[in-house]
This record gives structure tokens, C-alpha cells and sequence, in this order.
């Protein structure tokens, strides 16, 4: 048997002590694919040592059931969760989603309505771990096609990973939370750059740092803005999915809060088709600020991606209760703008960042 990477043993401490903070007697769901037996291997040890059950959810794809059963089943199942799914996220003590693919595209040849159906059917999977119910964590295990999206190596994505995930998160976090803190001070946000010039207000709302306690990577503050206050357009430069299908170049004019205009120069049928999942589909339900300095440039992952120093990402659909929002839908779909050139971002008129530099 081959020697396991120590970066994978540390990776799975940080997902299971740090992430998660299991504790004996806990069932933790994990969802993954074969290609990330590593590192599931190394989570199931330390769950035993820590008197906590793993309960394995293995598929092809993540998406969000296998694309095979996805592109064939009938539209009313492929809308609705299976009941032993749904029992066991309804008892679940914690989740860990491992992305692992072995084709970052598995499921580009469903339709838009069956990508929908199939996004609508994730939702009672997310209910208890977006209301802060849960812990739980999203993480990516490094794979040849997670590497080839990049334009890496799979050596180069390794490091690229590990360097992302293995740090000091006690020091991240005390280096966001004075930033956090002038945005809860805060009424107004205005993002400006190519294309783009939009307000939102976090009037009454106080966010939330990630310092490796839910996504991982971590670095970034999040809120839940006002719901009907976003006011203006944003051009979203970097490529982002849904469902395995690329989707670049995405602009979204606001008013009153709410969606009134939608394109993308690729993907837009399954941008328009993502909106119209719900009413809550239109409004935001999350704003977020990149600081991780150890991403530096896209990777097609918007786990990775949403987390880069300069940039801010706005999720489209379900808010995050345990930081004021109300918002519901079955959709939570973040999209990334890079404020690294020509970009800045304003508190109540006051420029705190330019060119993806703090001024505070």
C-alpha cells in the first residue's frame, strides 16, 4: 500500500477538528466520488479515534445525483429527493462534500430543465446546514480534471491546494475581522469596475468570517444583504458553472433587489434557467469578500476562485439565516468579480478598496 501523503493526513484533520469540531457518537455524512479514497480514508480513521460514524454517499459526480440516472429519470423523481436521502440529512450531525471528479463536465448533457430539477432536489440537503443547524464542509480533493480546469499540473494543483487550505486560520481570521467589522459599520456597499456599478445595503445585517470552519478553502467575509436593496449592473468576469456546465461573462442589472436583466456570452440558457428555478432565484442572497492571498488566479473552481484576495463574489437565490437574510429558493449560485484592476469598493462613499489593495 502506498504511503499516504502527509498533506492529506493534515487536510483531513483540518476538515474533521477545525471544520467540523466532530465529537463521539456523531454521524457524519460524507459525499464524495471514488477518486477521493485518500483522503476519505484518512477522515474515517480519525472519525473512529473520535467515537463518531462515517456514513459514506459515493457517486460518480456530484451533480447533485448520479448524470447517468439525472439524464434518464422522469421529471417528477428527478425534482424530488429520494426518502432515504432525505432521512439522512434530516438526522445528520454534520456533512462533508468532497469534490473529486473525473470529468469536470459529466454533466453538461442534461438540459436546463433537468440541471433545474436537479438543483431543486438538493434543497432539503442544504436546509439545516444553511440555517447554521449543522457544521459542515465543502472541499475539493485534488484530481486530473480539477487540475486540467486550472491549467495545472496535477503536482502543480497539489501544492496549489494544499498551499490554499493548510494555513494558520486563527491568523487569517484576526487579519478579516477588522475588515468585517468596517463593513458592520456600515449602511451602504457600492461595487465599481469594468461594466459595473452596483449598490446593496447590509443596513441592520452583520456578517460572518470564514476561517476554515465551513468552506475549505476559507478566507473570505460574508453577509446577507438587504433583500430588495441591490441597485444597478455587474459584470461577473470570471467563469463560473452550474451543474458541470460552463458559464462565462455573466451580467445582472438589479432593481429593487430583484434580477430584471440576465445575460451571459456562454451558458446563458442555463443562467436564465437557473433564475426562473424560483422567485428567490432573482434576489441576493449572499455578497462575499475574497481574501485569500495564496489564490492568485482563477481556476474554474468556484470554490477556490470566491475566495481570492480582490475579488467579490454575489450568490443569486438562498440567503444564509445565521447572518440576518431571508431569503428562499431552491438556488445558491455564487458569481465572482475581480476588482484586482480598475475595481473599487465604497462603504457609505468611502473608498476601502482599490484595485483589490485595502485602504483601511
Amino acid at each position: 500500500m502506498a504511503a499516504v501523503d502527509p498533506r492529506v493526513t493534515d487536510y483531513a484533520r483540518l476538515l474533521v477538528e477545525r471544520s467540523l469540531g466532530v465529537q463521539a457518537g456523531w454521524e457524519v455524512l460524507i459525499r464524495t466520488t471514488p477518486l477521493a479514497r485518500p483522503l476519505v480514508e484518512e477522515i474515517i480513521r480519525l472519525l473512529a479515534q473520535k467515537g463518531a460514524y462515517p456514513v459514506l454517499r459515493m457517486n460518480w459526480t456530484l451533480f447533485p445525483s448520479d448524470d447517468v440516472w439525472a439524464a434518464e429519470a422522469p421529471l417528477e423523481l428527478l425534482g424530488e429527493m429520494a426518502e432515504v436521502d432525505r432521512y439522512a440529512c434530516d438526522h445528520m450531525d454534520a456533512r462533508i462534500t468532497i469534490d473529486a471528479p473525473d470529468n469536470t463536465r459529466g454533466a453538461a448533457e442534461l438540459t436546463p430543465e433537468r440541471r433545474t430539477l436537479g438543483k431543486k432536489a438538493t434543497a432539503p440537503f442544504f436546509r439545516r446546514s444553511m440555517s447554521g443547524e449543522i457544521p459542515w464542509v465543502t472541499c475539493q480533493f485534488p484530481t486530473d480534471a480539477l487540475a486540467q480546469e486550472a491549467g495545472m499540473s496535477l503536482d502543480q494543483f497539489e501544492d496549489f491546494v494544499y498551499g490554499a487550505c493548510l494555513r494558520d486560520w486563527d491568523e487569517e481570521g484576526k487579519t478579516m475581522e477588522p475588515l468585517l467589522a468596517r463593513f458592520d459599520a456600515a449602511s451602504e456597499v457600492r461595487i465599481v469596475g469594468a461594466d459595473t456599478d452596483l449598490t446593496l445595503s447590509l443596513e441592520g445585517r452583520t456578517g460572518e468570517v470564514d476561517a476554515g470552519e465551513a468552506n475549505m478553502p476559507g478566507g473570505e467575509f460574508f453577509f446577507s444583504p438587504v433583500e430588495d436593496s441591490a441597485e444597478g449592473t455587474i459584470f461577473f468576469d470570471i467563469p463560473s458553472e452550474t451543474g458541470g456546465a460552463a458559464v462565462q461573462n455573466v451580467r445582472l442589472t438589479f432593481r429593487k433587489g430583484r434580477v430584471e436583466e440576465a445575460s451571459a456570452e456562454q451558458g446563458e440558457d442555463m443562467l436564465l434557467a437557473a433564475l426562473d428555478i424560483d422567485e428567490g432565484a432573482r434576489f441576493l442572497g449572499e455578497l462575499g469578500i475574497g481574501c485569500n492571498t495564496a489564490i492568485t488566479r482563477p481556476t474554474r473552481s468556484v470554490l477556490y476562485d470566491e475566495k481570492m484576495a480582490g475579488t467579490v463574489h454575489l450568490a443569486v437565490g438562498r440567503s444564509y439565516p445565521s447572518v440576518g437574510g431571508t431569503n428562499v429558493s431552491d438556488l445558491h449560485w455564487d458569481l465572482i468579480k475581480d476588482l484586482r484592476v480598475g475595481g473599487r469598493i465604497e462603504l457609505d462613499g468611502e473608498t476601502v478598496q482599490e484595485n483589490g489593495t485595502w485602504l483601511i
